[in-house]
């Protein structure tokens, strides 16, 4: 499994990814989990630019011939750039050259700064709400507050200050680099 580093905008952009990265040694412990950085893609069907189209994640258990779909249509769909995603339970489908992978990660992160638009966290919270099994966090990167969602469920907010869990219970501990500790 390879694990990209992430190209971050501000230093506590940079210090709430690494936080998240830092734990995989704790959970790449478990041969079930894929954990991918910012330069890894997440694939997804529909076009960002029509606002008419609906976006959504890729259904793998649709996908027939998944090794067409992995050297061919996965490096045609559009796709976005989380900061940090999670495969455990749910399927995925990586293309050939390692840098899109398709499918509902059981966990997407995503830490907002100043330079995020509206238009964009819009897009990426209903691309992430499409899977019914993809949980999505939101950290604003000047705050301790975690939105957490499953799906279009909103889910019990989380804080830096505690440790964060996630729906299936993997544990994230990030108190050190909480504000105002």
């Amino acid at each position: 499994m390879d694990i990209y580093m992430p190209m971050s905008t501000t230093r506590r952009h940079n210090k709430i990814l690494n936080e998240f990265v830092s734990k995989r040694d704790n959970l790449n412990k478990s041969d079930n989990i894929d954990i991918f950085t910012s330069d890894c893609a997440l694939a997804h069907w529909g076009s960002k630019i029509k606002s008419n189209d609906i976006c959504k994640l890729v259904d793998i258990d649709l996908i027939e011939d998944t090794e067409y779909f992995k050297k061919i249509v996965i490096n045609q769909l559009e796709y976005v750039q989380p900061d940090y995603m999670l495969f455990e339970k749910n399927k995925q489908i990586v293309n050939e050259f390692e840098t899109i992978t398709a499918g509902f990660p059981d966990l997407v992160i995503e830490i907002w700064s100043d330079s995020n638009t509206k238009a964009e966290k819009e897009f990426k919270f209903n691309l992430y709400s499409s899977g019914s099994t993809c949980e999505h966090w939101y950290i604003t990167q000047d705050s301790n507050h975690v939105e957490c969602f499953l799906g279009q469920n909103q889910l019990k907010e989380q804080n830096l200050t505690n440790i964060l869990i996630t729906n299936d219970g993997i544990k994230f501990d990030l108190r050190r680099i909480a504000i105002g500790i």
